[in-house]
C-alpha cells in the first residue's frame, strides 16, 4: 500500500481545499475550507461559474450574504464527493464578536438544511479566540458542531474542549514556520515544533477524557503528517496527499491512547483571565493567531471585491 492508503488505516484522511475536483482522487472522509482555499478557487476558471451564479442568483442581497451562499455552494459540491464533513468557515471578521458569530453559524447552517443538508455533516469554523470559544459552547448546544481553527497552543486546547467543541484544528506548519522564523532552523521528524504541539494536546485530551477530536492542519511536508499518524483526524492539501499516494515506505502510528495515559502532562485551568495571559505569555500562539485572523479578513476583502466587480 502507499503511504496515504496505510495513513487511512490510522488516521481520518481529510482533504484540505476548495477544489472539489482534486477530492475525487484521494478519497478523504472530511474535507475543510477556508476563506483563503475559497478565493484560491474562483481564481480558477473551473470554479469560475460557481462564483458568477452566486452573483446572479442573489443580486439583491448584500455582499456578506453573496458570500454566505457561494461558501455553502462549494460545501454543497464537496459534500457530493465526500461520505463525512465538510467545514465552512465564518467571517474572521467575527472573531471577537461572540453575538454576531453564533449568527453567523446558526445562518450557515440553516443554509445548509434549507439544501437538504443535515446540520451533522456540517462543521461551523471558529477562530480559537476566547469570544469564538464562547461562541462555539453556545452553538454546540443548539447540535451545531464547530471546528476550532487557528489554534496555536494548550491553553487555546483545553478552553476548546472544556466549552465541547467537536473538533479542534491545531495548526502544524505554521508552528513550525514561526520557529525556522525565529532560530534559522529547519526541525524535522518527532522534534518539529508543530508536531510536539499536536502530540502535547493530543496526550492531555486522552489522559484528562475529552471527547473533542483533534484534527492536525497546515501542514509544509509528509514528514509532519507521518509523526501525527494515529491523530484522530489530518487535513492534507492535494499536493501533500499526492506525495503520500507517491510513496510506498511503511508507517507506524505515532499517537496511541496507551501512550497518552502514561504522559507526564498536567492539568491546567483555563477561566477568562489565565487563557488571555497564557495565550499572551506565548509569543509564537500570539502572533499566529492575529496573524491568522489578519490573513483571513484579508482573503475576504478580496473575495468582496471580486463579487462587487461582477454586480
Amino acid at each position: 500500500m502507499n503511504q496515504l492508503e496505510q495513513l487511512k488505516k490510522y488516521t481520518t484522511v481529510v482533504a484540505d481545499t476548495g477544489d472539489f475536483q482534486s477530492i475525487k482522487a484521494y478519497a478523504p472522509q472530511d474535507a475543510t475550507t477556508n476563506p483563503s482555499l475559497i478565493l484560491k478557487a474562483v481564481q480558477k476558471a473551473e470554479y469560475r461559474p460557481l462564483l458568477e451564479q452566486a452573483v446572479k442568483e442573489h443580486a439583491g442581497k448584500s455582499i456578506a450574504e453573496i458570500i454566505d451562499h457561494l461558501l455553502i455552494a462549494f460545501g454543497l459540491q464537496i459534500l457530493k464527493e465526500i461520505p463525512g464533513r465538510v467545514s465552512t468557515e465564518t467571517d474572521a471578521r467575527l472573531s471577537f464578536d461572540t453575538d454576531a458569530t453564533v449568527a453567523k453559524g446558526r445562518h450557515l447552517i440553516a443554509l445548509y438544511e434549507a439544501a437538504g443538508i443535515s446540520r451533522e455533516r456540517v462543521l461551523i469554523k471558529i477562530a480559537s479566540t476566547w469570544e469564538g470559544i464562547r461562541a462555539a459552547e453556545i452553538l454546540e448546544k443548539e447540535g451545531i458542531r464547530c471546528n476550532m481553527t487557528l489554534l496555536f497552543c494548550l491553553p487555546q486546547a483545553v478552553a476548546c474542549a472544556e466549552a465541547g467543541a467537536q473538533l479542534i484544528s491545531p495548526f502544524v506548519g505554521r508552528i513550525y514556520d514561526w520557529f525556522k522564523k525565529q532560530t534559522g532552523q529547519e526541525i524535522y521528524g518527532a522534534d518539529d515544533p508543530g508536531v510536539l504541539s499536536v502530540k502535547r494536546i493530543y496526550n492531555y485530551y486522552r489522559k484528562f477524557g475529552y471527547d473533542t477530536e483533534i484534527m492536525g492542519a497546515s501542514f509544509r511536508n509528509t514528514s509532519q503528517i507521518l509523526e501525527l499518524a494515529g491523530c484522530d483526524l489530518l487535513t492534507i492539501s492535494p499536493d501533500l496527499l499526492q506525495k503520500l499516494a507517491d510513496t510506498t515506505s511503511p508507517i507506524t502510528p505515532k499517537l496511541s491512547k496507551e501512550a497518552a495515559q502514561a504522559s507526564d502532562v498536567q492539568k491546567i485551568s483555563v477561566d477568562e483571565k489565565s487563557f488571555r495571559f497564557q495565550l499572551n505569555e506565548d509569543a509564537m500562539a500570539t502572533e499566529k493567531l492575529s496573524e491568522g485572523i489578519r490573513a483571513f479578513c484579508a482573503d475576504t476583502v478580496k473575495l468582496e471585491q471580486m463579487i462587487a466587480g461582477l454586480r
